[in-house]
């Protein structure tokens, strides 16, 4: 027998109150008014008063409207059906293809057991060479792309989508603007990545409560790819957007605030979506990258800051490039010494190079007299980043490395780049 509650106290923003009993965290309801139903789900619980966010508004809910809980979470439908469609940030279609109503599972549930996990041993390849040669981005890893407005996040995040040797691709979007949803569409559409890829899309004129729902839905869908075998690698722009939609909410329900006006659990909500990142002992793994864009390009505002302290690293987008310094894979260690033997010694030596060239640079433009030496590393800062650094390089792994090996050659003699001998005999004389 199905029981409606229409004792509606409040109304406050999206947010309405009523009094029931026998109610869970996070469970879901129907809000039937005048003008049709619309789904809530319920967001605190304080006595019998039920608090429920209503996914369209609360536009025309009045308090003699009836409120029927539904006896569980959100839930989404997975399998291979999901596979090149396009869903809103509730799961509906936006390609104007069918709804599933099978193999549905929670969103929103417990990260995996810590004793089910395996150790990360497997590289992602992207053909960007400041990830793949610099930065390894390894299968199970859960890394944020800081980065600022304005710069293309966007754009390495769709050419990761087409590029990533995975199995499968989530796109999350939250807040972002429509053009911004067209753009990832026709870009995977028109490199042939839409076929093994699985958006979910919510735009800044979407209701909050389905911002909310994006990295939820995208890390069950990718749970349930990932027990059946899959390598499944799920990306999400912006993390910010979740954030600022968690604060409103807060502010609606009159929570005290902590740093900034952010809820003081917002370290908790955050981990509770980075540490789904998994590689199963024995089926497949989840993999996050995750923009986070900065305010004022603030390292200390309380979005970067409680990202820092659960991720592995992060990647620094920075005057359109991935910058070298600041940016760190702390798992590269795991997966670089098993790709090609001389790949962990171009990481470092090129490195130690560029860093040079920056020392150079700011001499130069202090207006210091230049050395022979100063020469070469100004010769080498430009080639790097030209042929390494720009984001329009589009190389695999192994001719990166050879890259590398070619940009030393130009500008130094083997004496001068630091590296054995028996690096130079192995690769020195193969570069033409």
């Amino acid at each position: 027998m199905q029981r409606y509650y229409m004792n509606i106290s409040q109304i406050i923003g999206d947010v309405i109150t009523v009094e029931a009993d026998n109610v869970g965290n996070n469970e879901l309801a129907q809000v039937v008014t005048g003008r049709g139903t619309s789904l809530a789900q319920v967001i605190r619980l304080d006595g019998k008063k039920v608090y429920l966010q209503v996914f369209a508004g609360s536009r025309g809910i009045s308090t003699g409207d009836r409120v029927r809980f539904l006896g569980h979470p959100m839930q989404i439908a997975t399998g291979e059906k999901l596979l090149g469609r396009i869903f809103n940030g509730s799961g509906k279609p936006l390609d104007n293809g069918p709804e599933f109503s099978e193999n549905l599972v929670d969103i929103g549930g417990p990260p995996v057991n810590p004793v089910r996990r395996v150790i990360p041993d497997k590289m992602i390849r992207t053909g960007i060479p400041l990830i793949d040669v610099f930065n390894s981005l390894v299968e199970s890893q859960k890394l944020p792309i800081f980065s600022i407005a304005g710069e293309p996040y966007n754009e390495l995040l769709a050419r990761i989508a087409t590029q990533a040797e995975v199995d499968i691709i989530i796109l999350g979007g939250m807040g972002l603007k429509y053009d911004d949803y067209l753009f990832f569409r026709d870009t995977l559409e028109e490199h042939g990545a839409l076929s093994r890829s699985i958006v979910f899309m919510h735009t800044a004129a979407d209701p909050v409560v389905e911002c909310l729902l994006v990295p939820d839905i995208s890390l069950a869908v990718a749970e349930n790819f990932a027990l059946e075998g899959k390598r499944v690698l799920v990306l999400l722009t912006d993390m910010s957007n979740f954030c600022d939609a968690q604060k409103e909410i807060a502010i609606t329900m009159q929570q005290i605030p902590s740093n900034r006006g952010y809820p003081g659990d917002l370290y908790s909500m955050l981990a509770a979506r980075y540490e789904k990142a998994v590689d199963f002992e024995s089926a497949g793994s989840i993999t996050i990258l995750a923009v986070t864009t900065m305010p004022g390009d603030d390292v200390t505002h309380p979005i970067p800051d409680n990202t820092g302290y659960i991720t592995e690293g992060q990647f620094y987008l920075k005057n359109g490039v991935i910058e070298p310094f600041g940016s760190l894979s702390r798992l590269k260690q795991l997966v670089n010494g098993k790709t090609r033997g001389d790949h962990r010694i171009i990481m470092d030596t090129m490195i130690q190079l560029f860093a040079d060239y920056r020392e150079t640079q700011e001499k130069q433009a202090m207006g210091f007299q230049m050395s022979a030496w100063d020469g070469k590393l100004l010769r080498y800062g430009r080639l790097f980043e030209e042929r390494m650094m720009s984001l329009s390089v589009n190389i695999p792994l192994e001719k990166a490395l050879d890259r590398g090996w070619e940009i030393l050659k130009e500008c130094f003699s083997p004496e001068e780049t630091g590296i054995s001998r028996s690096m130079i005999d192995e690769y020195w004389q193969k570069q033409l």
